[in-house]
C-alpha cells in the first residue's frame, strides 16, 4: 500500500521541532516529505488535518509470550498455546503505538517469521530466544526441592540454564544459530525467580565475556539483567551493550556507562503495575514481596542516568493482562525527565541500541514507515503518548493498522 499523509505537523525526534507539510510512503518506506505533495493515482490519501505525526514507538524490553506473571509456568504449556497468546499481545502493542519491540526472552524466529510474513499483526519482532541463566540464578524457576530442568528448545519458557563457559558459549551460540538478534544473560538476581535474592550477582566474569565474545563474533550483542550497582558494574565491564533495569546503579556505573557506550534500559512500569496488580496476575507471593526492593529506586537511578549523559533507550517489561500498562512508561519517566527526552528513547535511542538507527525511530527519507498520528502535541503533554486513546492512526510499514 502507498500512502500520502496531508496536512501533518511531522516530528524530527532529534532536534525536537517540527515541520508541517505532507509526508509520502511507498513499499513500507519514506520516500518524501514537503508541503504540497503530488498524490500519485495509486496511494491512499489520509488528510490529518494538522495532526500530530511521531515515528512508530520501540519499546526495548518486552516479553511477548509472558500471558502470565508465572513465568515459571511458561515451560509447562503447549508452545501452540503460548503462541496462541503471543499473537493476541502483540496486537494489542500495535494498537497501543509500538510498531517494533525487543523481547528480551521468550519469543523465538518462529515468531518473528509469522509477524514478518504477515501472519499474525504486531510489532516488528527482534528476539533472543532464551535468556541465559546460571543455575539458580533469574531465569532458573525451579523450586527449592525440585531437581530436574528441561531445557528441551521445542518448549516454551523464557531461560534455559548454562553453567561455566563452554557451556554460556554452547548456549550462545546456539540462540545465535537459530537467528537471534541479540543473546540475553542474568547478571543478577530478580523478582520473578524464586530461589535467588535481587542484591546477588550472577555469571562469574568469564562466562559474561565468553557470552559478549560469541555475540560480537556473529556481529551481535549482549543485554543483561542486573540491579544493583554490583551486578551492572560487572556486566558494564564484560562488554555488555545494554543493561536492563538497572535501578540500583550508583556514580561508577554512570562512568562505565559512558567508557563503554552501553545503554540503560529502565522499567519502572513493571514494578508499579506488580505492586498494584502482580499477585491477580500469577506472579507468586515469594516474588511480589521483593518488588519494594527495587519500586522506589527506579525513578533515583533513572534521574542518576539522564543527569550523567547515559544513552536510555524504553523498556517495560510488563506480564500478563498487565501489558496493558505499556504507555504508562512515559507518564511514570517525565517525572525526571522532559518529555522530548522520553520520546527520544522510544524511538531513536532504541532505535540506535538495536542497531537500526536511521531505519526505525525516525521519520527521514529512506526509513521504514512506522508513523503514530495523534490528536495532540506529545511535547506539550506526554499524557498524549501514556493514553492510547489519543492515537488517531498507527501506521506499520506504510499500512495504517486499521487496513
Amino acid at each position: 500500500m502507498n500512502l500520502l499523509l496531508r496536512n501533518a505537523l511531522v516530528l524530527d525526534v532529534r532536534s525536537g521541532e517540527y515541520t508541517e507539510g505532507d509526508l509520502r510512503c511507498a513499499d513500507g518506506r519514506v520516500v518524501e516529505a514537503g508541503p504540497g505533495l503530488r498524490a500519485p493515482s495509486d496511494v491512499r490519501v489520509l488528510d490529518v488535518a494538522g495532526a500530530y505525526v511521531v515515528p512508530g514507538l520501540i519499546d526495548a524490553h518486552v516479553h511477548v509470550t509472558a500471558s502470565t506473571a508465572d513465568l515459571g509456568a511458561l515451560g509447562r504449556m503447549s508452545p501452540s498455546y503460548v503462541a496462541a497468546h503471543s499473537a493476541r499481545i502483540m496486537g494489542e502493542m500495535l494498537g497501543r503505538g509500538f510498531t517494533t519491540v525487543r523481547d528480551v526472552s521468550g519469543a523465538d524466529y518462529g515468531l518473528s517469521d509469522a509477524q514478518a510474513e504477515g501472519l499474525i499483526r504486531g510489532p516488528r519482532l527482534l528476539f533472543c530466544g532464551k535468556g541465559l541463566s546460571q543455575t539458580g540464578g533469574h531465569a532458573d524457576f525451579r523450586g527449592r526441592g525440585e531437581h530436574l530442568h528441561d531445557d528441551h528448545p521445542c518448549c516454551a519458557g523464557v531461560g534455559r540454564v548454562a553453567d561455566g563457559v563452554d557451556a554460556v558459549r554452547v548456549a550462545a551460540r546456539d540462540e545465535l544459530r537459530k537467528g537471534a538478534h541479540h543473546i540475553k544473560v542474568m547478571a543478577s538476581g530478580g523478582v520473578a525467580s524464586p530461589t535467588d535474592r535481587i542484591d546477588s550477582t550472577q555469571y562469574s566474569m568469564e562466562e559474561l565475556r565468553a557470552a559478549v565474545e560469541e555475540a560480537e563474533a556473529a556481529n551481535r550483542y549482549v543485554a543483561a539483567h542486573a540491579y544493583t550497582a554490583r551486578a551492572v558494574n560487572r556486566a558494564l565491564e564484560a562488554g555488555v551493550r545494554s543493561i536492563e533495569h538497572g535501578n540500583l546503579i550508583d556514580d561508577r556505573s554512570v562512568e562505565l556507562f559512558l567508557a563503554h557506550h552501553a545503554f540503560l534500559v529502565p522499567t519502572l512500569v513493571t514494578y508499579w503495575a506488580l505492586k498494584e496488580e502482580g499477585r491477580a496476575f500469577g506472579l507468586p507471593e515469594a516474588s511480589w514481596r521483593k518488588v519494594d526492593e527495587v519500586l522506589e529506586a527506579g525513578l533515583v537511578a533513572l534521574e542518576r542516568a539522564t543527569r550523567g549523559g547515559v544513552r536510555l533507550a524504553y523498556g517495560t517489561d510488563l506480564l500478563g493482562g498487565m501489558h496493558r500498562h505499556q504507555n504508562h512508561e512515559f507518564r511514570l519517566r517525565r517525572e525526571v525527565q522532559d518529555p522530548i527526552d522520553v520520546l527520544r528513547a522510544a524511538t531513536a535511542g532504541a532505535a540506535e541500541l538495536v542497531g537500526m538507527a536511521g531505519e526505525i525511530g525516525t521519520l527521514a527519507v529512506d526509513a521504514h514507515a512506522d508513523l503514530l498520528v495523534l490528536d495532540g502535541d506529545p511535547l506539550a503533554d506526554i499524557g498524549v503518548l501514556a493514553d492510547p486513546k489519543h492515537i488517531r492512526h498507527v501506521v506499520q510499514a506504510g499500512v495504517p493498522f486499521d487496513a
